[in-house]
């Protein structure tokens, strides 16, 4: 049997394995937090530190570029000042040549260099003093000037020379400007190539890493040099309608940078691109994210090992931890248990009547409530024991324990083993008429239990019952005596009655 009310256990303190356990999994959660800044801020530094890299880079290919196709223009200027000159017309073909072309040669990788009528025919060769029959009306860069007298330098898509010789399979690029008669009429085009492996040596003296690539593209988005060569046809392609050109050449600023993947090897990169002066050139430099984040993934792996393996062995732990916190409170609750109970009956045992006492005095002397004792005692129980042995005696008292909690069945109230075959309940706001009541059911109620084997009559109580109330100007030590000297009177009077004090 147990008590109607669950003894209150001394240190009892809640769950602390819930705090344990919400405490580790904040801690996990904030280092996991620490751990994913620090690694974004370290992917971050190396993207940076990569777009800076890549950016020096692009800025050497402009100014040189830039410098390049400059020499370039200054040829053209001069060729055309001197085609216009009327003094050369009456000189020999020698000197008219040498006029001509006087300052061609300090162009790098030049090719031929040419001036062309309206018609498109040439009229002057830098290569030799009698120039080569040829039309190349059909060409860009002659059909940009014919029709538009305001293209200024046009700088033409690669293109391979008409030829039988060695540099037939060569690329190459022109520059090419109008020459205008006195009245504005379009009179010609000069013109002077250029071979393109110029990009090819620019490029072979920047080392950027195995996968990444440099890339010069004009404003049409034709590809103009590569390195490597992702494609083995992919010089003179243009690629204006691919997602990455698109951005790069929508991109009013000119020069930025961003991560995607390529549309002609599917790698991913880091593109950082910066348009050449005023020119309709862009220069891009596509580094590898391999080869940029390939540091910062080894290392964001062995770090997210790591903490991984430190977050899950701290969990452990901390489940570890919780699991004996658990079978500790558990043996603590099992010990507070049995130290507040009667081991033979099951009810609350003296200590526990004491502390409970305690507590329901002081309630009611704060609430001003009323409270009850009653005191119940076996009748004839030594003669009892003596007749029937005493495992029948424990029996009877186990019987009596479960009788009396069947009757008191408020929470508040509390029934416990006062010593031998005595008991005592405490009744919480319960005056002495409704003790009286509840006395004479757990008196009934015992006397209708069946004869034990061999007994000539049936067990009964005998219940002394005293109360407080605000009235009362008794302290507690009198109420126990009061409800003591009821049960002698009960006693007394006859046993197998109820007698409420005074």
């Amino acid at each position: 049997m147990i008590a109607s009310r669950t003894p209150p256990v001394a240190g009892k303190t809640g769950r602390p394995e819930l705090l344990l356990i919400c405490g580790s999994s904040l801690t996990v959660i904030a280092i996991l937090c620490i751990v994913t800044f620090l690694l974004i801020r370290e992917h971050a530094n190396a993207q940076e530190s990569a777009t800076r890299s890549a950016t020096t880079i692009a800025q050497l290919i402009d100014a040189d570029v830039l410098r390049t196709v400059e020499l370039y223009d200054l040829t053209l200027q001069g060729l055309i000042a001197a085609a216009q000159r009327d003094d050369l017309q009456d000189v020999s073909p020698q000197i008219r040549h040498l006029a001509l072309f006087d300052r061609s040669t300090t162009a790098r990788f030049k090719g031929d260099i040419l001036l062309l009528d309206k018609h498109g025919d040439v009229v002057a060769d830098s290569s030799r003093i009698e120039p080569k029959p040829g039309n190349f009306a059909d060409r860009d860069y002659f059909l940009a000037h014919a029709f538009n007298r305001d293209v200024g330098m046009f700088i033409s898509r690669p293109f391979k020379t008409r030829c039988d010789c060695d540099e037939a399979n060569q690329w190459r690029i022109s520059f090419s400007r109008r020459i205008s008669s006195d009245t504005g009429e379009f009179a010609g085009v000069a013109v002077a190539s250029m071979k393109l492996d110029y990009f090819d040596q620019l490029f072979n003296s920047l080392d950027i890493g195995k996968d990444s690539t440099l890339n010069i593209i004009n404003n049409d988005g034709v590809l103009l040099a590569q390195k490597p060569y992702l494609q083995s046809d992919s010089i003179g392609k243009s690629y204006g309608n691919r997602p990455n050109v698109v951005r790069i050449l929508g991109d009013k600023d000119g020069n930025g940078s961003f991560t995607s993947t390529s549309s002609m090897d599917h790698q991913q990169r880091l593109y950082t691109y910066s348009r050449v002066g005023n020119l309709p050139l862009t220069v891009m430099v596509a580094l590898s994210s391999d080869e940029v984040f390939g540091t910062w993934r080894r290392t964001a792996l062995l770090i997210s090992g790591a903490t991984g393996v430190l977050c899950v062995g701290l969990l452990w732990l901390t489940w570890l931890l919780a699991r004996e916190l658990r079978l500790r409170q558990r043996a603590e609750r099992e010990l507070a248990q049995l130290a507040a109970t009667d081991a033979l009956t099951g009810v609350a045992n003296r200590r526990m009547l004491d502390q409970a006492l305690r507590h329901e005095w002081f309630r009611a002397q704060r609430s001003g409530k009323a409270m009850s004792v009653m005191m119940i005692d076996a009748d004839h129980f030594k003669a009892f024991n003596d007749r029937h042995g005493h495992q029948a005696g424990d029996q009877a008292l186990k019987t009596l324990a479960r009788v009396i909690t069947e009757n008191v069945r408020r929470p508040t109230d509390l029934v416990a083993r006062y010593g031998g075959e005595e008991f005592s309940v405490i009744l919480a706001e319960t005056d002495g008429h409704g003790a009286q009541q509840i006395a004479e059911h757990i008196r009934q109620a015992v006397e209708q239990l069946p004869l034990v084997d061999g007994a000539e009559r049936p067990m009964t109580v005998s219940i002394g019952i005293a109360s407080w109330t605000a009235a009362s100007e008794m302290t507690l030590e009198q109420l126990l005596f009061a409800a003591d000297k009821a049960l002698y009177q009960a006693k007394e009077s006859g046993r197998n009655r109820v007698v409420v004090a005074a």
